[in-house]
């Protein structure tokens, strides 16, 4: 039984013909290079080249990366692309809407599924890391999390976050207001009593201090009255003593007179003032309503700071435990982070090394990566490729404009320019 190649794979012959912009292509890197320069002007079938290796290995991953509606070049009825990969040689064939796909081994052997054999060979083949360096972050973001399993749904983790996050503002908005109004009220001067004060009840209540005051002073007139007749009549004297007796009993379960005082004082003290003393009782019981609904709001607040540090936990904890494509990369809610930082404010170097090691991560199988925009790098960022490509034993294609014709495999008018 034909054996599946694991590792190691890398580009040793191209061929392709009549793929989109090219007539007869064959290229044979060499077999020490860590890079494959695609030279040439523009529209002269450059992209091609490097979207000819992605279309013949995978079907869909092709279409990701390299999508074309018309893979056969104009006037051709069908088209051919055949990557040799040292342990086996691919070949994809495209007539009218159909294509077909073969894998044969170095001694001839026919795969018997070829595609699932390649899906399980090929990474992100079509990750380009000069695009993934150059995106804005919330699209880098997405990149990064499509190839991250995590713990949580970010989409649905953010959300609820924000969720929580505008109802904690509006009941801050709210407790805000609450503390305003609150300031405004004065502490009371003086104790004041729970409930307003019943004018009618202090009423009542003079009333029959009045009558008590009344009573006394009844009660001592008929003492006195008493006591004149006993001094005048002797034959009296035993009424006038049973008068007297009579007064001083009624006199035991009266009040002291200034004592009476006192109690009619404070009562129509209390009267007086009934108005005012009702008005600050009213006051402090707005005051404490109010206090209620703030220290509520506050309560209401810590709860939610307290529902989003969980959520925000929970996000970190999530992020600690996946694997990233490369260590120290991360992301938060404005897109992805390197070593805590935004990623776009990391140095161009970082950026470009990142971006490299991310893809040679993603294939670690087929060691194989495209650089679309090759035009973009100086000479310092090709060499750090190159050796970051040569160190892992990994082949970058670089497709760069070029019209002197000096430079790597020059395309010209869909063949390669002798």
């Amino acid at each position: 039984m034909t054996e599946t190649p694991t590792v190691g794979l890398r580009v040793v012959k191209l061929s392709a013909e009549n793929y989109k912009r090219l007539s007869a292509v064959e290229i044979t890197p060499d077999v020490d290079a860590a890079t494959v320069t695609i030279a040439g002007r523009n529209a002269q079938g450059k992209s091609s080249v490097l979207d000819a290796i992605w279309a013949a290995l995978s079907n869909t991953a092709a279409a990701k990366g390299t999508t074309t509606t018309r893979p056969i070049r104009d006037g051709e009825k069908t088209a051919r692309v055949t990557v040799d990969l040292g342990d086996i040689i691919v070949t994809r064939k495209w007539e009218g809407d159909k294509n077909t796909l073969t894998v044969e081994s170095v001694d001839g052997a026919r795969f018997p599924s070829p595609q699932k054999m390649l899906d399980d060979l090929i990474g992100r083949l079509s990750f380009d890391p000069l695009a993934f360096a150059s995106l804005p972050a919330k699209q880098q973001q997405a990149e990064l999390l499509n190839l991250v399993e995590l713990p949580f749904n970010p989409a649905e983790l953010a959300a609820k976050r924000k969720g929580l996050f505008d109802q904690r503002a509006d009941i801050g908005r709210d407790g805000k207001q609450l503390k305003g109004q609150l300031d405004g009220y004065p502490l009371p001067a003086v104790d004041l009593p729970e409930a307003e004060l019943s004018v009618s009840q202090l009423v009542s209540e003079l009333r029959a201090a009045q009558e008590q005051e009344q009573a006394r002073v009844d009660a001592e007139r008929v003492a006195e009255r008493a006591s004149h007749v006993i001094a005048e009549a002797e034959e009296t004297l035993k009424v006038a003593r049973h008068d007297l007796e009579v007064a001083q009993e009624r006199l035991t379960g009266l009040p002291e007179m200034r004592d009476l005082a006192a109690i009619l004082s404070v009562i129509e003290t209390q009267i007086d003032n009934a108005e005012t003393i009702n008005a600050a009782v009213r006051t402090e019981a707005d005051r404490k309503r109010i206090e209620l609904q703030a220290n509520a709001k506050r309560d209401e607040y810590k709860s939610l700071t307290a529902k989003i540090e969980q959520l925000d936990k929970s996000k970190t904890d999530g992020l600690a435990a996946a694997t990233f494509p490369v260590d120290g990369l991360g992301f938060d809610d404005d897109g992805v982070t390197y070593n805590g930082v935004p990623f776009a404010q990391a140095s161009s170097a970082e950026r470009l090394r990142v971006s490299v090691a991310m893809a040679m991560e993603l294939n670690p199988k087929i060691r194989v990566i495209r650089i679309a925009d090759g035009s973009l790098l100086d000479s310092e960022n090709l060499a750090v490729i190159e050796a970051m490509a040569s160190e892992q034993g990994f082949q970058v294609w670089i497709e760069v404009v070029d019209e002197t014709g000096a430079i790597g495999v020059v395309i010209e008018d869909g063949a390669v320019k002798a």
